[in-house]
């Protein structure tokens, strides 16, 4: 018995030591510099697309929202520009989302649009509401939304198509369609509860989903268990079990565990997770990630780095931050854009 006191000490201190190397100040300048290339990739895009995208417009807008959400200085003009850049991109559809057809990347576009306005704190209108009307009745009849995609490791998820969708249901006031929405939560919550992940995208925003309507603690604990348990021993995590730890599949892992799973900032998981962002983070304040996606559209130049591998190193930047942000408590912010059209 007294051994196993022992041990466990002995790891309690380890433990301790290795949270203590992690100074707040070292989290807080990682992510101060990347925000500004964040700031940029997102202008960048507008600038050279009049496209809303999910990888340079939604995640970077998610983790600029978060960081004045800690008191961090943010471009406040530039991101009202990205939020009017995302809302004119549905006004321009809103005919199609009213026929039922939406745009192109379908319920992704839609829920990760909707999503992005709604942390921008940005007011419903005609437009936004025929857009959640469209998620609420596109591919009713299949019981769950689904999204075939090119672009791994978000675009062609089910499991992400199906939280970001269900993210728009539940919050959405549903009035004359309460029941179809009813409908469609329980049928979702059926699939997600019956499908198994097949990669770590699938499994975050599995855990994502069931957290946002709230399924049982079980399926959530194993969720957080199974998340927990693919940690590879330098701290990170990998997209699919083949692959090496990256910045995006950490950012996804480690942002989740820390507001859906509950994870404290000073369990060693967090901590573990901390350092591998710290020591990946490039010098010049972002993380780089390859693409596996195919390149079936054209390339623009956004000004962030990395060449073709730029937008999922957005992505993978924009999460790496978000989970940096987690770790760290709130403060009171100067100023909240609001923008009403």
């Amino acid at each position: 018995m007294r051994h196993i006191i022992l041990t466990a000490l002995a790891l309690n201190l380890t433990f301790t030591a290795v949270a203590d190397e992690i100074a707040e100040n070292d989290v807080r300048n990682a992510i101060a510099k990347a925000i500004p290339w964040l700031e940029k990739g997102a202008a960048g895009s507008s600038k050279e697309n009049q496209c809303f995208t999910c990888h340079t417009h939604a995640l970077p807008i998610l983790a600029i929202v978060e960081a004045r959400q800690h008191g961090f200085e943010i471009d406040e003009a530039n991101l009202k520009a990205q939020l009017n850049h995302t809302l004119a991109h549905l006004e321009r559809g809103k005919q199609q989302y009213i026929d039922g057809k939406g745009q192109g990347g379908q319920v992704l576009t839609a829920g990760y649009a909707l999503w992005a306005l709604d942390d921008g704190h940005v007011e419903r209108n005609e437009t936004t509401d025929a857009v959640i009307r469209y998620v609420l009745n596109h591919q009713k009849d299949k019981g769950h939304w689904v999204k075939n995609g090119r672009r791994p490791p978000s675009d062609g998820s089910p499991f992400t198509a199906n939280y970001v969708a269900l993210r728009t249901v539940v919050d959405f006031d549903a009035g004359d369609l309460s029941e179809l929405k009813t409908s469609r939560v329980e049928a979702a919550e059926k699939w997600l509860l019956n499908t198994k992940p097949k990669d770590t995208e699938d499994a975050v925003f599995q855990l994502k989903a069931l957290h946002r309507i709230e399924s049982n603690k079980d399926a959530i604990s194993g969720g957080i268990k199974a998340l927990t348990a693919q940690q590879k021993q330098n701290g990170g995590w990998a997209q699919t079990p083949d692959m090496e730890a990256d910045a995006y599949a950490t950012g996804t892992v480690l942002a989740t565990l820390l507001k859906e799973g509950q994870l404290l900032p000073s369990d060693p998981v967090a901590v573990s997770g901390v350092r591998y962002l710290l020591d990946c983070q490039q010098e010049n304040g972002t993380w780089h990630v390859v693409t596996r996606a195919d390149g079936f559209q054209p390339y623009y130049e956004t000004g962030f780095p990395y060449d073709e591998d730029q937008f999922l190193s957005t992505a993978a930047s924009s999460w790496a931050t978000i989970a940096l942000l987690r770790t760290l408590p709130e403060a009171p912010s100067p100023s909240e854009t609001s923008i009403a059209k």
